[in-house]
């Protein structure tokens, strides 16, 4: 059933599989300059016991949340296949008519069903048709081309311990049908100190992930839906080199163009002050 109601939000669905705390993330920044005009509409999981989805249903207001699992699928539907389990999750998804999903921390590799649905490739018997691919991100706490896949944390600091690195890296990217090899959206270097224990190592990158998986939404909710703002008001961002303030005008109202250092004020005086404008 879906949860899809009126509303000019941008909305987001977010996979989870264990504690949720890039989840948590997302839930804090949701209608906050970090993630303006934009809410969690579902939050899926593939475990019951996940403490994510206590985490969604404890939000203010509510986020709700939806749980299937893998095996209890096949066991309940015989002659299913991990592909028809793929395609169901897609389903789901796609009722919700998200602007993105979000897979934070999802512990299931998605197969080329999933992906063929929510690209719009595919067309499920009874579902209305996919006009638009839906985005997929993944975050993926280590570096490009490195550690793909199940415990890459713990595999990079073996690696290190070995001398074969000194740091790794935590990073968002497309999901594509190849296991992590995704186009990379924003990528963060992370050093591997002599003295730390793979916890205490696990603890920075996972602070850098809450902060990464963030930018990451914003920066693809950005290019496939720039959210109107009124002309009482106007947020405005500065170029990676703050030198340069941007908007957008498109149908007589104001779009967001860029997520960093984000400043409010009254039209006219922003009006008065842009040096660039975007018709």
């Amino acid at each position: 059933m879906s949860h899809v109601q009126p509303s000019t939000q941008r909305r987001i669905v977010v996979l989870i599989s264990g504690a949720g705390t890039n989840l948590q993330a997302l839930i804090d920044a949701q209608n906050t300059p970090a993630l303006p005009d934009t809410r969690i509409s579902l939050v899926l999981s593939n475990r019951k016991a996940a403490y994510g989805l206590t985490r969604a249903s404890q939000a203010d207001p509510p986020i709700p949340t939806a749980y299937l699992a893998l095996q209890p699928f096949l066991k309940a539907n015989p002659g299913k296949t991990r592909d028809d389990y793929d395609v169901e999750v897609a389903r789901i998804i796609i009722r919700e008519k998200p602007d993105l999903v979000v897979l934070a921390g999802w512990m299931h590799i998605m197969g080329d069903g999933f992906l063929d649905v929510v690209n719009g490739d595919r067309v499920l018997e009874g579902e209305e048709k996919v006009e638009k691919p839906i985005p997929v991100i993944n975050l993926h706490p280590a570096l490009p081309g490195a550690f793909d896949g199940a415990n890459a944390i713990e595999r990079a600091y073996e690696a290190f311990q070995k001398g074969e690195i000194s740091h790794s890296g935590v990073m968002v990217h497309r999901v594509v049908k190849e296991v992590d090899r995704g186009e990379p959206l924003l990528v963060r270097e992370i050093e591997i100190k002599k003295d730390d224990s793979v916890e205490s190592f696990a603890d920075r990158l996972h602070k850098t992930e809450w902060e990464i998986i963030v930018q990451g939404a914003a920066k693809v909710l950005d290019e496939v839906a720039p959210f109107p703002v009124s002309r009482q008001s106007v947020t405005v961002a500065r170029d990676t080199n703050c030198s340069l303030l941007t908007a957008v005008m498109k149908n007589e109202k104001m779009y967001h163009h860029n997520m960093y250092d984000h400043i409010s004020a009254p039209i006219g005086l922003i009006e008065s002050h842009l040096y660039q404008l975007y018709l």
